[in-house]
């Protein structure tokens, strides 16, 4: 199985998730794309976002073709965001606002070059178990530890 590669990690505030982690993955073409949950959690949420198609790796990829999902969790809500890269140009989703999920459960799939960046509560965080340029398997890695 392909690594995933961790591109960012910063301490930011998100309108949805509010003080949280940022934790942002890169997909090279010959990545498994499918993309997980990562904590048990139902679906609030889904929204689609048309845009360009810039290489995944780099910051201006935040302008491309995305979705996002947001779970509710136990430790609140936890946002993920598929976007599309220079090739990628398909985002399908597997889940629907509602769903029930359980963590390493397979929320879509991105075509191709992509990248996956996830959203936790900063509070919520016991620590972090990965760093910038850390390889990772989707549904094996644990990115984080949560506090009880």
């Amino acid at each position: 199985m392909q690594q995933l590669k961790i591109r960012e990690i910063k301490k930011t505030s998100d309108k949805d998730v509010g003080d949280c982690i940022f934790i942002s993955t890169f997909m090279n073409i010959y990545n498994v794309h499918v993309n997980r949950i990562p904590i048990d959690g139902s679906v609030n949420d889904i929204v689609h976002i048309s845009g360009s198609h810039i290489p995944a790796f780099k910051k201006e990829s935040e302008r491309n073709e995305r979705v996002i999902l947001k779970f509710e969790t136990a430790i609140g809500m936890v946002k993920v965001i598929m976007i599309a890269g220079t090739l990628a140009r398909r985002i399908v989703p597997y889940v629907q606002k509602g769903d029930k999920l359980k963590k390493g459960d397979r929320v879509g799939i991105i075509r191709f070059g992509s990248r996956l960046d996830i959203y936790l509560p900063f509070k919520k965080v016991k620590h972090l178990t990965v760093k910038t340029n850390d390889r990772i398997r989707a549904g094996e890695s644990t990115i984080a530890e949560i506090n009880d």
